[in-house]
């Protein structure tokens, strides 16, 4: 009989076909010694603790998106509460100037009333003319003041202000005045301001040095 072969003895195996170890990983912190069980309780608690953490970050992601909505929602709101604080501050200013307008065309309107009815009487006398030529110009001045219109009229020998006066000339010092340089000796024309800001300076001569 013919002998059947052997398998070789010494035959190399394959190390892949080596069965693997199914023991779970140890979380780190564990003892060394600790059984299956308890390495299984270990990770359990491990993704118990993950599960928790990941629960409070979603949470406080979902606070955060909250809480930028929020503030769109108040950056938009100012945006135009703004807008509109700016139109009614826009129209406010154009009524303002409408009115102040009629106002001042309405504080006129007696002044021409006067004019008319003092054109037309009919030979008049130079006192009458005189009499209505002063009673309208008191009416004028009248309308000028309640619109903030002042007249402008320094005395002799009041310091000249370059803001509100205006030096046209500069002439002598009367003789028997002790006026000093640089003031006013006469007003040539009045001045007038306007709600206190200069709205035509006075023409004035100023004495000149002695």
């Amino acid at each position: 009989m013919t002998e059947s072969k052997k398998p070789e003895e010494n035959q190399e195996v394959n190390a892949s076909a080596a069965p693997q170890s199914s023991a779970p990983i140890a979380p780190p912190g564990t003892p060394v010694d600790a059984s299956p069980e308890e390495i299984e309780a270990a990770l359990a608690a491990n993704e118990a603790e993950s599960a928790d953490a990941l629960t409070v970050a979603l949470a406080e992601v979902a606070t955060l998106k909250a809480k930028a909505a929020d503030l769109q929602d108040q950056i938009l709101r100012s945006a135009a509460e703004v807008q509109n604080i700016r139109r009614r501050s826009e129209e406010d200013v154009s009524k303002a100037r409408k009115y102040a307008v009629e106002s001042f065309a309405e504080s006129l309107l007696p002044v021409m009333d006067s004019l008319t009815a003092g054109l037309a009487i009919q030979n008049a006398s130079n006192e009458q003319l005189r009499e209505g030529a002063e009673a309208t110009l008191r009416q004028l001045k009248s309308a000028l003041e309640r619109n903030k219109v002042i007249e402008i009229n320094p005395a002799q020998g009041e310091a000249m202000d370059p803001s509100k006066h205006q030096a046209i000339q500069v002439v002598p010092a009367p003789e028997d005045s002790t006026q000093a340089e640089g003031t006013i000796v006469a007003v040539l024309q009045k001045g007038f301001t306007i709600a206190e800001r200069t709205l035509r300076p006075a023409l004035v001569t100023v004495a000149a040095a002695k």
